[in-house]
């Protein structure tokens, strides 16, 4: 299967959720993706942040993540993940959750070199800790990814419209019209 770093996967709005967002259909085994388990697709992965993610022009141009630091980028990326997606639902997660963050964290800032896309993740993950942030954080309702809702009112319901509001929209006019020729 052909596979692009495209806008869509850079929907998350902090480089943080997007390499958390690299792990698709996080909740369903059967359909569950690991972008970056393929290595080609997580050397390319920084180049396309580098063009698509929100945060591009506060980390500059990021390094691939060198074979002894992807095990600690990975558990950075679950650790992100676990804290946040609890955050987004609006609890406040159990400590250990924030304690494996930073720890996380702290390993990509040891292992890796200030530029890579280990230090950047973490960085950004660290920024995500506030408050006002954290009143940003959402769960997408059709793919599952994490996403700040950075609208007026707050009333995003989907990490990218143009996918997954499409997607849901459809379905749901599909259905409706399937009932309705009963």
């Amino acid at each position: 299967m052909e596979f692009g770093w495209t806008p869509h996967r850079f929907a998350g709005g902090a480089l943080a959720l997007d390499v958390a967002n690299s792990v698709v259909l996080r909740d369903d085994p059967l359909r569950r993706a690991d972008r970056f388990s393929v290595k080609q697709q997580l050397d390319a992965f920084p180049e396309a942040a580098g063009r698509f993610c929100a945060e591009r022009a506060l980390f500059g141009s990021l390094a691939p993540p060198k074979d002894e630091n992807i095990d600690a980028l990975l558990a950075l990326r679950e650790a992100i993940d676990g804290y946040f997606r609890e955050r987004a639902g609006g609890s406040e997660p159990p400590a250990a959750l924030l304690a494996d963050l930073l720890e996380a964290a702290a390993l990509a800032f040891r292992r890796s070199e200030p530029s890579s896309l280990a230090a950047a993740t973490a960085r950004s993950a660290l920024r995500l800790l506030s408050d006002d942030a954290a009143r940003k954080l959402k769960i997408c309702g059709h793919c599952g990814w994490l996403f700040l809702d950075r609208s007026r009112n707050r009333s995003r319901t989907w990490c990218d419209m143009a996918v997954c509001g499409n997607r849901t929209k459809a379905s749901r006019h599909y259905r409706r019209k399937k009932e309705a020729s009963r």
